[in-house]
């Protein structure tokens, strides 16, 4: 039996309502600083409320983790990035985080990594929620990249799981560098470079050889 029927429809409303406010209040204070009571009474729910859904702390940040590893998921699944499947896709999803930075990145960092720092010291149980949550990250990018060596936009000796991780770890660097400094330069430096790297294994358009015109004979 799955977790989620144990809890009525309206149950599942409230744990995800509880979840919710522990995403907010963990990413703008940090794990650390952010108490059960400060969520109960963000959530507007009762402490026994609280009881019910989780079984402590731990237990709700287990669930605030892949709360957010979904989010991630989302963020990079969103029609605009199509599949990230060609070297257009991958500049909108650079646009598209660069277009954040006030609003995410300035505020806590980006939303999965600032967990991962907090947490990366954690037990083995944690530590392995966080590792899933970058494979799937990291796949997502693996997945078009090898769409586009398929379809020959890339060259062959083009490692897309290699190019998944370059494109990941560049935005988990830029991202603490602009959180911790404020400045949006480092994010944006980072994406910039990680796309460039791509493009730089794109193949080139064939040359077209250019047909000599039939000579004339001689009358």
């Amino acid at each position: 039996m799955s977790e989620d029927s144990r809890f009525t429809r309206k149950g599942l409303a409230t744990r995800a309502r509880i979840v919710a406010a522990a995403k907010r209040l963990m990413f703008e204070r940090g794990i650390a600083n952010t108490s059960i009571d400060q969520v109960r009474r963000t959530a507007g729910v009762s402490g026994s409320q609280i009881a019910h859904y989780f079984g402590d702390k731990r237990d709700l940040t287990r669930h605030v983790v892949a709360a957010r590893r979904d989010d991630v998921q989302t963020f990079h699944t969103q029609p605009r990035l199509a599949a990230l499947d060609s070297l257009e896709a991958l500049q909108a999803w650079a646009d598209a985080c660069g277009a954040e930075i006030n609003a995410v990145y300035r505020v806590g960092g980006c939303v999965y990594g600032s967990l991962a720092g907090e947490l990366i010291d954690a037990d083995d149980e944690i530590h392995d929620d966080l590792s899933a949550g970058y494979d799937q990250w990291i796949e997502l990018f693996r997945g078009g990249l090898t769409a586009m060596r398929e379809r020959g936009v890339l060259r062959p000796d083009a490692d897309p799981r290699h190019l998944a991780v370059s494109l990941v770890a560049a935005h988990q660097g830029g991202a603490m560098i602009t959180h911790a400094t404020g400045d949006a330069e480092p994010l944006r430096a980072a994406l910039a470079a990680a796309v460039d790297y791509v493009r730089s294994f794109a193949t080139r358009p064939k040359a077209r050889t250019r047909r000599s015109s039939p000579r004339r004979a001689k009358s």
